[in-house]
């Protein structure tokens, strides 16, 4: 480990903390509101790779029912996204419990995005290079077009910030973060469940 990550690490904790006690209001108006849309479910929990591919939980506000079509399929997630889920994903406030994940040392707060583990074998040698650092809540990607770009595009820039992370990167990122909370743009209707999944590139 190098030395800014472990200074990052530090800086990860305590922003952490900091950050769930300041948004702790709004933290505790959606888990009741989604305590009562999701049926006692107000989090959503998922597997995901994190970093050098080392599994765990995430941890998210829950913006989508459990329902279940008649033929016992899955109704197609367009149609499973909550009026308030819809609202949380439009302004990102579905990540706030991954501040939990952050201060357990799971993820970061800047970094590229942990994806779902079944993507995990499609990497090529260079895309794997995304799992050399933490995941982050945002990252260079997330801020540079988030859905409205291809998975090429989102790989080229995550190994980018890998290769590249700073300090003062960091923290451009966070306050481009902000920027787009405030006037959200690179999200396509209905946000991450309109990304079409990830099968593969021919590049090695």
């Amino acid at each position: 480990m190098n030395s800014y990550n472990i200074i990052k690490r530090v800086l990860d904790f305590f922003a952490a903390l900091i950050a769930l006690l300041m948004l702790s209001p709004i933290f505790l108006f959606v888990f009741f509101c989604l305590l009562m849309v999701n049926n006692g479910k107000p989090f959503f929990f998922q597997e995901r790779p994190g970093k050098n591919g080392k599994l765990f939980e995430i941890i998210k506000f829950k913006t989508m029912a459990d329902y279940k079509s008649e033929s016992n399929e899955n109704i197609h997630s367009l149609n499973r996204v909550t009026k308030i889920g819809g609202f949380l994903r439009k302004y990102s406030l579905d990540e706030i419990p991954q501040l939990l994940n952050v201060v357990k040392g799971d993820m970061s707060l800047v970094g590229p995005r942990p994806l779902l583990t079944k993507y995990l074998p499609l990497y090529n040698n260079e895309q794997k290079k995304r799992h050399d650092v933490k995941p982050g809540i945002t990252g260079w990607a997330q801020v540079k077009g988030r859905n409205s770009i291809s998975w090429e595009q989102k790989f080229n820039l995550d190994v980018w910030y890998v290769e590249n992370q700073s300090f003062i990167l960091d923290i451009k990122i966070i306050f481009l973060t902000i920027k787009r909370i405030i006037i959200p743009e690179g999200i396509n209707n209905g946000g991450e469940i309109n990304m079409p999944e990830f099968t593969g590139s021919n590049m090695n």
